[in-house]
């Protein structure tokens, strides 16, 4: 409350400021309890919105929820007994109530997660004014001829019984499908081989096929053009059998027989051949070239069914075949079908009645179990098929070329995701928008009752826009058509009268109402985010549908920058299951479970150093073992904080501080570090590599500061006078440090830095750290010739630590001895008396007094241990180099322990040595 947390993002949006950062949200869907993929999704998003806002800039970002959808209607039909006998309005009310209820509970968590938003002001893909915008851009792109009705085979999930994108399914690579072995008869033999099928013994291609229950839609047997084709005699029937040239073995092999090559052939050879279709007495299924025979399995002839298959039905198109379907929208065969197979499930006992009269009419050779990649229903986990429908396209093809290079433009992390989705774009070529439900927006085409032809321009969605933006989409449903579709429209399309039209039933694909929320969300004229930042299924999903839209209606990219991250694992680099136990649930981590031993609160900042510190561009593991260790980083850090801010009780920066000119040669040094760390967590943080922050954070804590910088100055802090200018150098350089070291870790984890802030003696009341800028280190700390003094004493200090091994180095006097030349003039300004115990040349030696000599002193034994050394002086960007040798003795000393400050330089262990007597009778203690 103290420092606005929660009122943080309404206070950043009201600054003057011309620089604005705009991150849009993807919108997770509203039918779970949060996960911790929405963890790392949205904490990598609010680190990111921390960071912009903490520069200056007036950061945009509206979370978003998309809400329509088969998964909601299905989880909201779940908890209703007869849920069949329901009206498309009770549904839609169910499955919005269901939505809702997903957003609060998710809501809620992003809030904990310290996420930065005004939570007043989300956008839901169910808003009426988000409604009406999907549907302006819907009418853009059917104005541009980008959108069309077409009766084709399409991915179709008889569980659901809709059409599907192929953006909405998955494949079981273990779907065991029943696959046979057939033949088709030969009723005329092509031209070419009349010579070679004289007709004495019965002649039949030979067909494999995967799915038996798509035989009674069979057209056409396909064959490769340009493959070569044997004619074979069975040894064990005599009959002769055409296939390829390559299958002939081993199709020999799976139909336990041997074939004798009797003639080869050219694929073109079987042209104007035909045969009989094997289960359907008197229909014809001619023989046609097509280049998607494939020779890897089967027998190299494609059993062909049109409404079944893609490349089938460009073969029928191509050919004028038939087109017919035989099965209806829950994959039950059709009247059409006959009465053996009709209202039988095609995947089911529909297949097996195939089999059966396949057998029964002699034409089956072989059937047997198959395992291979097939598509399921992602929602349902349910098998797919393929079937010829009239559904809404969005023509891919003509928007493709345009979607990649406008691509090729945009700034994609890592560099390789772009590659990716340049690929899936190659491979779409149409995108199926419409979809058989009634929780979603409604495709807003009007048809003719008697002739099914469908009435739909920019007039007619115009009039329904108004409504939605009104009412929402419910009017749809709820409204008669009258008010929906206007006298004038018929009038101008030919009809005669409004009521000679029906309402389309089909709703838009979520793909699409996700992919147009840069219209309803993104800002200003250019409605362009500077970034779009999510998992990297989304390379097929929102990041493509958004490209697709927005090319499609305006020419350009709605964002400027992609960020792609990898999926949340279990520890051991093992998927997530409730099965295997290993799903770590966001709430526990920072709450705790129900045994705080088991699994102990570990509070929002574990959570989101755990994001902060993963690589993120790869698989992101999560565990206790992973929690435990991102508690202990964070104590480790509080640890360093906790020595500064101790140290700060007495201080006020703004009348105590020491100009860094007159500061000790340390101080000036840890300023020139703390310049350069700020610069490369700056740089890390513009490049989305938070995990790199988190390295350069640790090496400098604990490397710079708590290794190095605090175990040198205690004597300083604790023991000179405390308004000494030497102390207060060093109190001026750590509160420099806290400050730019809180502010370099305050958008990973923002509890802790306003904790911290609140600590801070002089910042009592200071607004807090995110409303007081990004880290300010002054350039002119950046002494690059300052290193060469600082690393030199302290390789110097190696050298004498090492050689008292486990011993007090406060018992020791350091002797160095250097020749004249460049490293004994930098020691020299470390030290200019020859002996000193309060020189900054021995404080770095942590000795109780530093000797500087320019030879060996002529008293010194012949068994004195003496630690020799070289040091490499590169001065001006290395036009200085110098390499100067140098020694070290550690001499044991004769003094007695100063009881104030435990050296070893007082006359005696009862009186405190010269300094602290000094200081002692200034009054302090």
């Amino acid at each position: 409350q103290k420092c606005g947390f929660a009122e943080l993002y309404a206070w950043q949006r009201q600054r003057k400021t011309k620089q604005e950062f705009c991150l849009h949200d993807g919108p997770p869907y509203a039918n779970g309890d949060p996960h911790v993929g929405h963890a790392l999704n949205k904490i990598l998003k609010d680190i990111t919105n921390r960071f912009y806002m903490m520069r200056g800039y007036k950061v945009h970002y509206v979370p978003g929820w998309d809400c329509h959808g088969l998964p909601i209607e299905l989880k909201a039909l779940s908890e209703v007994k007869g849920a069949e006998s329901l009206s498309p309005m009770e549904i839609r009310q169910r499955a919005r109530e269901f939505a809702e209820r997903a957003i609060e509970k998710q809501k809620s968590a992003f809030i904990r997660w310290g996420v930065m938003a005004d939570w007043a002001n989300c956008y839901r893909t169910f808003d009426p004014k988000y409604e009406a915008n999907q549907l302006r851009v819907f009418s853009k792109m059917y104005d541009k001829g980008f959108i069309y009705q077409d009766y084709k085979p399409v991915f179709w999930s008889p569980s659901a019984k809709t059409a599907l994108a192929e953006a909405e399914l998955e494949y079981n690579e273990q779907h065991v499908s029943r696959s046979v072995y057939m033949k088709f008869p030969l009723l005329k033999s092509p031209p070419k081989l009349t010579s070679v099928i004289d007709g004495s013994s019965p002649a039949s291609v030979l067909v494999w096929t995967t799915q038996p229950w798509t035989v009674p839609a069979n057209q056409a047997v396909c064959y490769m053009p340009d493959s070569a084709y044997s004619i074979v005699k069975c040894t064990t029937t005599g009959e002769h059998f055409i296939l390829a040239a390559d299958r002939v073995e081993s199709t020999a092999a799976v139909l336990d027989t041997q074939f004798e090559v009797i003639s080869t052939c050219k694929g073109v050879d079987l042209a104007d051949g035909s045969c009989a279709h094997p289960t359907i007495p008197g229909r014809v299924s001619p023989l046609l070239p097509a280049n998607h025979v494939t020779m890897a399995k089967g027998t190299g002839l494609v059993h062909t069914a049109p409404a079944h298959g893609m490349e089938d039905y460009s073969v029928a198109s191509h050919h004028q075949l038939p087109t017919d379907c035989l099965v209806d929208e829950g994959g039950f065969f059709t009247e059409a079908a006959g009465p053996e197979l009709q209202n039988k499930n095609v995947l089911e006992e529909g297949n097996e009645a195939v089999i059966q009269m396949l057998q029964a009419a002699g034409s089956l050779l072989k059937e047997e179990k198959y395992v291979h990649s097939y598509p399921y229903d992602w929602r349902t986990k349910k098998p797919m098929i393929i079937r010829a429908s009239k559904q809404w396209f969005v023509n891919t093809a003509s928007v493709k070329a345009a979607a990649q290079e406008v691509l090729k433009k945009v700034k994609v992390i890592p560099t390789s995701a772009v590659n990716r989705m340049l690929e899936m774009l190659d491979r779409r070529t149409f995108w199926c928008i419409s979809r058989q439900r009634c929780w979603g927006v409604p495709i807003p085409v009007f048809y003719q009752k008697n002739t099914g032809e469908c009435l739909v321009n920019s007039e007619t969605i115009t009039d329904v826009i108004k409504i939605v933006e009104q009412q929402g989409t419910d009017a749809w449903w709820t409204l008669p058509i009258e008010q929906l579709l206007s006298k004038e429209a018929v009038a101008k399309a030919g009809g005669h009268d409004v009521l000679d039209y029906v309402k389309g039933q089909d709703v838009l694909d979520i793909w699409f109402d996700s992919g147009t929320s840069w219209a309803h969300v993104l800002e200003g004229a250019e409605q362009r985010a500077d970034t779009y930042l999510e998992g990297k299924d989304q390379l097929g999903g929102w990041f493509q549908s958004s490209l697709l839209t927005s090319v499609a209606a305006r020419k350009k990219a709605p964002y400027k920058t992609l960020v792609v991250h990898g999926f949340t694992l279990g520890e051991k680099g093992e998927k997530m299951s409730k099965s295997i136990g290993n799903v770590v649930d966001p709430d526990v981590v920072i709450n705790g479970g129900e045994d705080h031993s088991k699994d102990p609160p570990y509070g929002a900042d574990v959570l989101r150093w755990w994001v902060a510190e993963s690589n993120v561009f790869t698989e992101v593991l999560i565990g206790p073992v992973v929690l435990n260790a991102a508690r202990d980083d964070i104590n480790k850090l509080r640890n360093t904080l906790r020595f500064m801010l101790g140290n700060m009780a007495d201080f006020n920066p703004e009348t105590d501080s020491i100009p860094a000119s007159e500061m000790y040669i340390v101080d000036q040094y840890m300023l020139h570090l703390l310049q350069n760390y700020g610069s490369k967590v700056t740089e890390a943080y513009k490049e989305y590599d938070y995990s790199k922050v988190v390295r350069l954070l640790q090496a400098f804590c604990s490397r710079n500061l708590s290794n190095f910088y605090f175990s040198i100055v205690k004597d300083r802090l604790y023991c000179e006078d405390e308004k000494d200018p030497k102390r207060r150098s060093c109190q001026t350089v750590l509160a420099e440090a806290l400050d730019i070291v809180v502010r370099s870790f305050a958008p990973i984890l923002p509890h802790l830095a306003e904790e911290v802030f609140q600590h801070i003696p002089y910042k009592k009341d200071s607004e807090g750290v995110f409303r007081t800028g990004w880290i300010n280190a002054s350039s002119a700390w950046k002494k690059p010739g300052i290193e060469e003094a600082i690393e030199g004493a302290c390789a110097m200090r190696d050298s004498f630590l090492g050689s008292i091994s486990g011993k007090n180095a406060l018992e020791y006097e350091a002797v160095i001895v250097i020749e004249p030349g460049l490293l004994f003039e930098l020691m020299e300004a470390l030290q200019p008396e020859e002996t000193s115990s309060v020189s900054q040349l021995n404080e770095i030696m942590m000795a109780s007094q530093t000797t500087l000599l320019s030879e060996l002193p002529k008293e010194t034994s012949a068994d004195a241990n003496i630690i020799k050394g070289t040091f490499l002086i590169n001065l001006e960007g290395g036009d200085i180099r110098e390499e100067s040798s140098y020694k070290v003795i550690a001499l044991p000393l004769a003094k007695a322990k100063c009881p104030r400050c435990r050296r070893y330089t007082s006359d005696s262990s009862s009186t405190p040595c010269p300094r602290c007597l000094k200081v002692i009778g200034k009054g302090s203690t």
